[in-house]
């Protein structure tokens, strides 16, 4: 079996095609990760959803903040932006059968044979591999749960609070979990976010750096990513691997062999 990691798709399903061709991507023998953000912007999401849960067992991915966003816009369509492409799942004869697959998908993976943690923005450094897959376990419950999900969707959105603590209870500590794990780019040694600045590297606030760039709890992991298109695919930090160069921006998407470290890159990326 080769497993490959995609970038974010965005609902951009003709270059994930290509690229799943390219490699020759068969989901009987191999298997396909996403970082997140399956949907939004991009021309496609509706057939992008159908065509990751066609794949089955073969498709492992994790949840993103659009992926989040399109389970809150489902529950109360004004939440919905314009440039929002979305509607089409919610007008969608298989719309529940879709969105009840979309809460079962993980915020974390972690995969020790390889020594893999996958998320969709990163994990905090405060954070090591068994306490990000315990956190990110407390919010997926949620998700599963058809009583408690109306009220998470409806207190998810917001960056308070800025940082972790074991204390916290109730909508702050899911909050700060949904954020560190779906949102995060920028923070402090302590694990304070900044939820503003959204550019490369360059653009950190005073007192912050990427998420990154501080010395990890668990060293000897590697960390699979997408979200920050600004970095263009690249950390230059020895097993940080992002993944997402920007598809829906027109620019291209990724590939990654996770066997192997190669990367290929489809350049039909889809302007939003």
């Amino acid at each position: 079996m080769t497993a490959y990691a995609v970038g974010d798709i965005q609902g951009c399903l003709t270059p994930l095609k290509c690229l799943l061709a390219e490699v020759d991507f068969n989901p009987s023998r191999d298997q396909l990760w996403s970082v997140g953000d399956m949907v939004n912007r991009g021309p496609d999401s509706l057939e992008t959803l159908r065509f990751l849960d066609s794949l089955g067992n073969a498709c492992i991915a994790v949840l993103g903040n659009h992926d989040l966003h399109l389970l809150a816009a489902a529950r109360d369509a004004t939440r919905l932006r314009k440039s929002d492409t979305l509607l089409p799942i919610l007008k969608a004869s298989d719309c529940q059968r879709l969105l009840g697959n979309l809460r079962q998908r993980p915020l974390a993976h972690w995969d020790a044979n390889r020594g893999m943690l996958m998320t969709h923005a990163g994990i905090p450094p405060i954070w090591t591999v068994t306490q990000t897959l315990k956190r990110a376990a407390e919010v997926e419950t949620v998700l599963r749960c058809d009583e408690r999900l109306p009220w998470f969707l409806d207190e998810m959105y917001g960056n308070d609070p800025v940082r972790w603590k074991p204390s916290l209870e109730g909508t702050d500590r899911l909050r700060v979990i949904t954020n560190y794990l779906t949102r995060m780019r920028f923070c402090k040694a302590d694990g304070s976010l900044d939820l503003k600045s959204k550019e490369g590297v360059g653009s950190a606030p005073k007192g912050y750096a990427p998420w990154f760039s501080f010395p990890r709890r668990d060293p000897q992991i590697q960390i699979l990513f997408g979200h920050w298109a600004a970095l263009g695919g690249t950390t230059n930090m020895p097993g940080i691997h992002a993944l997402d160069s920007g598809c829906v921006w027109g620019a291209s998407m990724t590939l990654m062999n996770l066997d192997s470290g190669e990367r290929i890159q489809c350049d039909c990326g889809e302007m939003a």
